[in-house]
């Protein structure tokens, strides 16, 4: 006996969120309710990554119907099922009286539920990244779930808790370490516990101690020393191990997460200001979602007014390095210098675009509130000698329809993982202050 097909019901923000969304439920048939076709002709015109979204899908589908009507459905391809569009319907008595509001999110709803009428036989799922909107369909008997063809599968492999630590380690190699700049090759040194990629680890002997990388394309163990970036010292092993990636022209890709304060942005801003002299350019750019997603159009003033409060948070981070030097120090001078040049820009990601992004210092802050499809876009335009840096706090996603495993920062770590270019730093101590490690800890 053939298996049935499911119907998968797609919302408006799983389309904004991967526009290729119809192609990823394999043999099972796809469902696009007139009134997302509504709502997404509301998002065409812009610049951000939901309006290019919102273009390319409603391209993608003329692509796929041609000259042909939708009555009958469209074939998404081979192996794959049929997509519809299904029309509005009248809400039913069990709508009108649990929904008063004739909102785009009820009309899917009373869709979905004539689908899910229509198909008894057949496993009807509303796929949404609306929470809310899943908890409705749920409490009306419906099948719903979130859009998980981008999640991270296993977080907690991706965001380890903290450095590995070798215990009981041989003080005869670890003595090795200290005597040579060089490294160690892999097979001599026998450590046991190394990965294909870039991986950082502390090693503990009897009477001594030492900070390692592994270099993956060198095959070789290497002590990590204490660098000095711009005036900025790092506190702890882990923003050591940061500022050792930060600083390595071998590796072009870094994530460094962790909570607030833990000193992300400002051990990527000071690398960066440390290698001025190496890149044509340094971006430092965050995506502009507001707290409480308010969006620009409630603050006073032009555009460059409007982003000022987005952008403050960059500016404090360069704010504290420059305090670093005197204000007649040469160092403090070249920052001026750079800012006056634009060969320092802190900017919107949106702002970015159709930027060449060649030979750039870019620093990409807040990564957390980006799809996984926006950080592809951004790193797909790296071009020759471009180093990209990738910060965040995955505790902190003021995005709405983005959470720990699907919001961009998550999935770059997990797909990068174990590549020769990629470094990942997962930072646990804060060192802001006594007081704001307290907060993030208990509060």
């Amino acid at each position: 006996m053939a298996k049935l097909r499911k119907i998968f019901v797609l919302d408006t923000n799983v389309i904004l969120h991967d526009f290729n969304s119809i192609y990823n439920f394999e043999e099972n048939d796809v469902v696009i309710p007139i009134t997302v076709l509504e709502e997404l002709d509301k998002f065409k015109k812009g610049n951000d990554q939901i309006n290019y979204h919102a273009r390319e899908f409603t391209r993608e589908l003329d692509r796929i119907s041609g000259d042909n009507l939708f009555k009958d459905g469209a074939n998404l391809g081979k192996g794959l099922g049929t997509l519809f569009i299904e029309t509005g319907k009248e809400f039913s008595p069990t709508m009108k009286a649990s929904f008063h509001e004739n909102i785009p999110d009820h009309r899917i709803l009373a869709i979905t539920e004539h689908i899910f009428k229509q198909y008894k036989r057949k496993k009807v799922i509303l796929v949404t990244k609306d929470i809310n909107l899943r908890m409705k369909a749920k409490s009306l008997g419906i099948l719903s779930e979130d859009y998980k063809n981008d999640q991270v599968q296993d977080l907690d492999d991706v965001m380890s808790l903290g450095i590995t630590t070798l215990e009981n380690f041989d003080d005869v190699k670890i003595s090795s370490l200290y005597k040579t700049h060089d490294g160690i090759p892999e097979k001599e040194f026998g450590v046991d516990l190394l990965k294909s990629g870039h991986e950082y680890f502390i090693l503990k002997g009897s009477s001594s101690s030492a900070l390692a990388h592994f270099d993956p394309v060198e095959r070789l163990i290497t002590r990590v020393e204490k660098p000095n970036a711009y005036g900025i010292y790092p506190r702890n092993a882990e923003q050591t191990f940061s500022m050792n990636a930060l600083l390595d022209p071998k590796i072009s890709l870094v994530a460094l997460t962790g909570k607030a304060g833990t000193g992300k942005t400002l051990l990527a801003l000071a690398s960066a200001l440390a290698q001025n002299d190496m890149y044509d350019q340094i971006f430092l750019a965050r995506p502009i979602v507001a707290l409480a997603n308010k969006d620009l159009g409630y603050l006073p003033g032009d555009a460059k007014e409007k982003i000022g409060p987005y952008m403050q948070p960059l500016f404090d981070n360069l704010s504290v390095i420059k305090h670093k030097f005197n204000i007649h120090s040469k160092e403090y001078l070249k920052i001026d210098e750079l800012l006056k040049e634009d060969k320092l820009q802190i900017t919107p990601l949106a702002y970015i675009r159709g930027r060449s992004l060649s030979n750039t210092y870019f620093i990409v802050d807040e990564a957390q509130n980006l799809t996984p499809h926006e950080v592809k876009t951004i790193i797909t335009r790296a071009g020759e000698g471009t180093k990209m840096i990738f910060t965040g706090d995955i505790e902190q996603i003021d995005s709405p329809y983005l959470d720990k495993k699907s919001n961009g920062l998550a999935y770059l770590s997990d797909r990068m993982k174990g590549q020769d270019v990629f470094a990942h730093v997962n930072l646990l101590k804060g060192e802001r202050s006594h007081l704001a490690e307290l907060a993030s800890n208990l509060l």
